[in-house]
């Protein structure tokens, strides 16, 4: 398998903790190019992750004129967009971290210029490769839970506020928890019910614990002078086919119930949620009962079994879509779509009126 020349543009924590050891681990990149704004970030990733020729830059625009097939846009939210665009028009296919975009209309910029330039451009939604995540999805292309009319798309945090970085700009980001990791939750939902289609989009957001202090916060104390964005923030989604879903995001809530990347999922024929690990429940021969998959690859003495790392599959999955043609699993319209309800919600919540889809 021959090696795909790479160049990567943000050097943070999201490209150090998923995507360059993923990248190391799987062998077939070739890391010629790091960029950041802070060239110091950049260097050390070279040094760890990057070939012994490998160049270092701050200006994203001197990286993609490099001989490269791909881009890795690891970057705060508000970039992606216009580093991804370029990237694509440079003929380098693209990687981009998630969400999509800060917006709608640049998540949809990114769409038509992948169609139009022939690129392989995909989101880093890696929570779809959990074997929990696949077992589902196959499970619900087989028809196992009929029509999937009502759902609910889970990414709560009791006090899990991260404040490194720029996690807490609005302006960087585009919001808090509902773009950080509602996103996942939502990107599942859609997913497993194969649905993109919204109709309607009610939403409230809130910031009432921002100004605390004394937080009890995993990562530390927050400084509420930086702290611009929601703390919380939740949905209703009217789907165009009749469905609902219900999208509940927070970094801070008073709530015992602290579940992320998760989805319940209510059909026709089955249910679904991974509140106890993933239970899939039906009724059997007239009595209520509940599946719980095994899904440890275990078993054998000799071999515990754990399954690919999400990232890894990830990495794996971009690297043929571009090498081999083959297709991509995170398709960039259902991600633009994400972008669309998730902008939608903020801007209900601002509003405090429903927003509708043509």
């Amino acid at each position: 398998m021959r090696k795909l020349r790479v160049g990567v543009v943000g050097c943070g924590g999201i490209a150090n903790a998923k995507h360059l050891p993923a990248m190391k681990r799987n062998g077939n990149f070739e890391i010629v190019a790091f960029c950041d704004l802070i060239e110091e970030r950049a260097q050390k990733a070279k040094e760890k992750y990057g070939t012994e020729d490998a160049r270092v830059y701050k200006d994203y625009e001197a990286l993609i004129r490099e001989d490269l097939e791909a881009v890795y846009v690891l970057t705060p939210n508000s970039s992606h967009a216009p580093i991804s665009i370029a990237a694509m028009e440079a003929g380098k296919n693209v990687m981009c971290e998630k969400p999509m975009a800060k917006t709608y209309a640049e998540a949809k910029a990114m769409v038509e210029t992948a169609e139009r330039t022939g690129k392989v451009l995909t989101i880093g939604y890696q929570s779809r490769y959990r074997a929990d995540s696949a077992y589902l999805k196959s499970a619900c292309e087989n028809g196992e839970l009929g029509e999937i009319y009502y759902a609910k798309a889970h990414a709560l945090r009791r006090r899990a506020v991260p404040t490194w970085g720029v996690f807490l700009d609005e302006e960087k980001q585009g919001g808090g928890p509902l773009i950080d990791i509602g996103t996942h939750a939502l990107d599942l939902t859609l997913w497993m019910m194969d649905n993109y289609e919204p109709e309607m989009v009610t939403g409230s957001v809130y910031r009432k614990l921002a100004e605390q202090k004394d937080t009890g916060n995993a990562w530390g104390d927050w400084d509420p002078a930086v702290y611009t964005v929601e703390d919380s923030a939740f949905g209703f989604i009217r789907m165009k086919n009749g469905a609902t879903i219900v999208l509940e995001s927070s970094w801070a809530l008073n709530t015992l119930d602290v579940r992320e990347a998760q989805t319940t999922l209510c059909g026709t024929k089955a249910g679904a949620d991974m509140a106890d690990g993933l239970r899939i429940n039906r009724v059997n021969h007239g009595r209520q009962c509940v599946e719980k998959p095994d899904l440890n690859a275990g078993g054998v003495a000799f071999y515990d079994g754990a399954s690919a790392n999400p990232e890894d599959v990830e990495q794996g999955i971009f690297y043929n879509a571009v090498v081999n043609g083959e297709p991509l699993t995170v398709k960039p319209r259902q991600a633009m779509v994400v972008t669309q309800i998730l902008e939608a919600i903020y801007e209900s919540g601002r509003t405090g009126k429903p927003v509708y889809f043509s």
